[in-house]
């Protein structure tokens, strides 16, 4: 799995256009004030845009000046994405009256479920997962890589019990076993291209969401308590997911290289969820009750962004056409 970012995508709109014209010269001469900021801040415009200016801070682009990170013209543009992403999650994003009963929520999978990872057990064919891995691409080729921003802004039992869970994740000292490169196994099994950021262009903005709202929380110190919950919610359902998931493969008789991913998940997060709960989100909370309720809108960010992606994804399945920009090449 490469090292480096990659090269920069296509434009989607005349924000990302424009911004992707500026990242290709010199930092610290662009000024974005004059291009309007469009309203939706779910859309494919306000996303990439968003999207581009986040992985200036993990692993940028081919043939991109590093200087682009902290560019005081792009860094304004990107606050003002910013603020109106974050007024729409609050708005929309499901409410809880306190930290035990969204994490509780949680825990209970309604009967009629229908999700994507049970469209995938019952009636997906192979081609749907193929186009399921690429789309969590987006995600899973960094995976853990934002919630580490958060330990620095915390202490004690939370923090200790924080990177235990990440030590986890970036497979326990041992490369191979990191869950990013379990997951870009888990591609070459599928003919799939494991290129860090090679599925950007065909990803549509309800992926890119799910990525932008965990890079939008680890980039704040003030929105701490917010990744802290999005992390515990992204660890509590993901298991049963995974579960469904090795079922859809097993039956799908794919190969083993992309079962491995999702069977270390099945048992792995099943801990992790406890010692969030309990150690992570219990003890951050008990020394700085005021972000209780971050916790909790970041549960509820996460639950409304992995919403809306499966929403869209299960509407084009159903159709019976592709949920990608792009129909995917056959392996």
């Amino acid at each position: 799995m490469s090292r480096e970012g990659g090269p920069l995508p296509r434009a989607r709109g005349p924000l990302s256009g424009a911004v992707l014209d500026a990242l290709r010269g010199v930092p610290g001469h662009t000024s974005f004030a004059d291009i309007p900021v469009p309203t939706d801040a779910y859309g494919d415009d306000v996303q990439l845009t968003l999207y581009l200016s986040y992985e200036l801070s993990y692993r940028g682009f081919d043939d991109v000046d590093p200087e682009w990170e902290w560019d005081a013209g792009l860094l304004g543009l990107r606050g003002a994405l910013e603020r109106r992403f974050l007024r729409a999650l609050r708005e929309d994003a499901p409410r809880h009256d306190d930290v035990a009963s969204a994490l509780d929520e949680l825990l209970v999978e309604p009967i009629d479920a229908a999700g994507v990872s049970h469209f995938l057990r019952d009636d997906g064919e192979w081609w749907h997962m193929r186009e399921y891995a690429a789309h969590r691409s987006i995600y899973h080729l960094k995976e853990a890589d934002p919630y580490a921003w958060v330990i620095p802004r915390i202490d004690g039992q939370a923090k200790a019990a924080l990177v235990a869970v990440e030590y986890d994740e970036f497979g326990g000292g041992r490369g191979e076993r990191v869950h990013s490169r379990l997951f870009a196994d888990l591609m070459d099994g599928m003919g799939l291209d494991h290129t860090y950021g090679g599925y950007l262009d065909t990803a549509p903005a309800q992926m890119l969401a799910i990525v932008n709202v965990i890079s939008l929380f680890g980039l704040h110190r003030s929105l701490r308590g917010a990744l802290v919950g999005h992390f515990a919610t992204v660890e509590i359902t993901s298991g049963p997911a995974a579960r469904r998931l090795v079922q859809a493969l097993e039956r799908l008789a794919a190969h083993p290289a992309c079962l491995h991913y999702y069977t270390e998940h099945i048992e792995a997060d099943a801990v992790h969820e406890q010692v969030l709960r309990h150690d992570v989100i219990a003890d951050l909370v008990r020394h700085e009750p005021h972000l209780a309720s971050d916790v909790v809108f970041g549960i509820g960010a996460a639950t409304l962004t992995e919403d809306r992606f499966a929403d869209y994804t299960l509407t084009a399945w159903r159709a019976g056409r592709t949920s990608m920009r792009e129909t995917l090449p056959a392996p």
